[in-house]
């Protein structure tokens, strides 16, 4: 399938590059979302709607295969239903971006330059935060959120979304409209959430969180200075000593009861291993188990000797 010829056929030509840029073929086309065309830089909801509905043919025309556990239930009255995704209770670092200054520059920019902008930009944030493993689920003008830990769950999700914020400042500083070079700021936290329900239709549909985590993060963007990530204290616990964080002190955001610690991210740490990094005060010392002590020591004794030794240990 010619997906050049597919967007000049629909009037929407102007997206051939990107789609070509993201290996867009016709056995990818039928399975894009409405988040995967925005990733695109399609920020027009009309056209958003028009290839969706586009994307729509072609499925029909060439239906994919379906697992046996999502296919169409028939019902009493003869029509066809499918069954509503679940939602789940996740871990989740949740990543808040926001562009600095967007107000001001759509004051001086034309409307189709600014429109331009904004695509430029949200493509550089969701090929940034893909190479981190993060998902975009929402694009809301010049804000993006992003949730590490959903759809697929990682030990590491709070590392990779600092990871992810850092490199995302850098890649938004490097985009300069009329000589304006951008900044971004950026908000993160973690904490259990309840993720994956649908809400809305069509070019409207996303994947909701409930829980107050990406509200903190949201909150925690509008402290941050211009090119600075901000994160709180369940994110700092989760990345140990792997970046440099500089304490902001505790801060009561609206909407949240208690204070909320807060520390800014300098940068990545130099460590000499993982382990150290996410151990900084070393291992709790054992108390007791002298006799079990004794047994390991000399095994290890008997093993210099010469004499393999095997020991397991559970706990």
């Amino acid at each position: 399938m010619d997906i050049g010829a597919w967007l000049r056929d629909l009037g929407l030509g102007q997206y051939e590059q990107a789609f070509r840029e993201n290996d867009i073929d016709g056995d990818v086309l039928a399975d894009l979302t409405a988040d995967d065309l925005s990733g695109l830089g399609v920020v027009s909801i009309g056209h958003r709607r028009k290839l969706l509905a586009a994307i729509a043919a072609v499925r029909a025309g060439s239906p994919p295969a379906m697992s046996p556990s999502i296919q169409p239930q028939s019902t009493i009255s003869g029509t066809v239903a499918l069954p509503s995704p679940e939602a789940e209770r996740r871990q989740l670092s949740v990543m808040f971006v926001d562009l600095v200054g967007s107000t001001a520059l759509a004051a001086h920019l034309d409307p189709e330059d600014m429109r331009e902008v904004i695509g430029t930009y949200h493509r550089r944030i969701a090929e940034t935060v893909g190479r981190f493993g993060g998902f975009v689920a929402k694009y809301m003008g010049d804000g993006v959120l992003v949730y590490f830990g959903w759809p697929q769950a990682d030990e590491a999700d709070a590392e990779r979304a600092v990871r992810a914020a850092l490199a995302t400042l850098e890649a938004v500083g490097q985009i300069a409209p009329a000589d304006e070079r951008l900044s971004a700021r950026v908000g993160i936290a973690s904490g259990l959430a309840v993720v994956g329900d649908l809400l809305g239709a069509g070019a409207a549909q996303e994947q909701a969180v409930i829980g107050e985590t990406p509200n903190v993060a949201a909150r925690l963007q509008s402290l941050a200075d211009p090119g600075c990530a901000v994160i709180d204290a369940e994110t700092r616990r989760r990345i140990g000593g792997l970046f440099e964080c500089r304490e902001l002190g505790s801060v009561h955001l609206k909407g949240l009861t208690g204070p909320v610690r807060t520390w800014q991210v300098l940068g990545e740490a130099m460590v000499q291993s993982r382990f150290d990094a996410m151990h900084p005060a070393a291992l709790t010392p054992l108390v007791g188990r002298d006799d079990e002590l004794d047994l390991l020591l000399r095994r290890w004794r008997q093993a210099k000797g010469g004499e393999g030794q095997v020991v397991l240990i559970a706990g």
